[in-house]
């Protein structure tokens, strides 16, 4: 399936105009349970209708090279079974390599469909370094779940300063989808402290 394809509505996870879908992106290398849980949370959090995982080719922060793709895809869908989520390689398939690109050509390639961008507190607090982060809060709503320890530099972070006026209370959060951008909120609640790296530090995944 060629970027021709998902254009012309041909393979590739499928959405309706009005669904809520989240996507969370990443390396995923390697997915964990950490993952899991904040896919299940921001479900409920943002009364989402999906979650899409989008499983990038690589991380352009990152210097090293993740694992395989097929190799990550695989692990990930044997670890996030559930039937509203769907794991895909759809940045590989689009070309696309920053999450500015990405969100233009999903929000084109899937109009009407209610998209909200997942990441946790410890994106949030160095979001500021990604690639046209502005135009990201711009293109859809945010939504940002807690991670261990990252809450409050997150709370203070440049990006979340500079779009202050359009964050929503937790309270709201249901509300998201339904917001024009640039709009976000924070959500806190039961967090697992667990991380990819640490995974590679104990050995537990090799590249």
């Amino acid at each position: 399936m060629s970027s021709e394809d998902l254009r012309r509505g041909r393979g590739g996870p499928q959405a309706a105009a009005g669904q809520r879908v989240g996507l969370l992106g990443g390396s995923f290398d390697p997915p964990h349970a950490g993952h899991v849980h904040i896919t299940r949370w921001a479900l409920k959090a943002f009364g989402l209708d999906r979650v899409w995982w989008l499983v990038s080719p690589g991380n352009p922060l990152k210097p090293d090279a993740p694992a395989e793709l097929a190799r990550r895809l695989a692990a990930a869908r044997a670890i996030m079974a559930h039937p509203r989520v769907e794991v895909t390689d759809l940045e590989s398939r689009l070309g696309t390599r920053y999450t500015a690109e990405t969100l233009r050509a999903v929000t084109a390639r899937w109009p009407g469909v209610r998209f909200v961008w997942l990441m946790g507190a410890d994106n949030l607090a160095g979001f500021h370094r990604w690639e046209r982060w502005p135009e990201i809060m711009a293109t859809v709503p945010v939504g940002v779940l807690a991670r261990p320890g990252d809450q409050l530099r997150a709370g203070l972070s440049p990006a979340a300063r500079r779009f202050a006026r359009w964050r929503l209370p937790q309270q709201a959060a249901r509300a998201l989808p339904f917001r024009a951008p640039p709009a976000w909120t924070l959500v806190s609640g039961r967090m697992l402290d667990l991380s990819s790296s640490e995974l590679r530090a104990r050995g537990e995944w090799r590249r």
